[in-house]
């Protein structure tokens, strides 16, 4: 073999890389790291409303953010309660034959953190979410599919989201500056 095929072999594998890496980079992917969370939250009570799957991918996020999870509240324990988390779809677009042709898929989240006593670490926040899909009517099995997909995928970015806001509410409680004590 002479070596220019080699050569081509190899510069061929590098152009594939790097259009796979491209293509991952383009479609949004990009690697998940956890979170530095204040000391505050470093012991969590979980509690999520209606959503199985985005209370366990979240548990799964904190602790491997290094946070304890603990099964009831108390002393030294924070509140993490997710009172809204709901799925929702609705029609964007109708062909000309009154069939739905696009539809977006929208997730909503309402979170707030307090300390045991009850008052704010985070106040109340609301994040929103969307995705569009188009639909076709032949093929409701691919469908169906593809909104369980795009759920899977809202509710990843979702616990991102949360911990990127837990985080930066952390930055912030650091940048407070302290409130000069009074001597009298």
């Amino acid at each position: 073999m002479s070596m220019s095929v080699i050569q081509t072999g190899r510069g061929m594998r590098a152009a594939l890389l790097f259009g796979a890496l491209l293509a991952l980079t383009a479609c949004g992917f990009h690697l998940r790291q956890s979170v530095a969370l204040p000391t505050a939250m470093q012991r969590l009570h979980l509690t999520v409303n209606g959503a199985p799957d985005l209370q366990r991918n979240l548990a799964r996020a904190l602790e491997s953010s290094g946070v304890t999870l603990e099964d009831e509240g108390g002393p030294g324990i924070a509140e993490l309660k997710l009172p809204v988390a709901q799925f929702s779809t609705e029609a964007l677009s109708i062909s000309g034959y009154a069939r739905v042709t696009e539809y977006t898929v929208r997730d909503q989240v309402q979170f707030e953190v307090t300390d045991h006593a009850g008052q704010a670490l985070v106040p109340l926040q609301r994040i929103d979410m969307s995705r569009n899909y188009s639909y076709d009517a032949t093929n409701t099995v691919g469908n169906t599919a593809q909104v369980e997909e795009i759920q899977r995928s809202l509710n990843d970015d979702m616990v991102q989201a949360i911990l990127f806001r837990l985080q930066a509410a952390g930055k912030h409680e650091l940048a407070v500056p302290p409130v000069p004590s009074t001597t009298h």
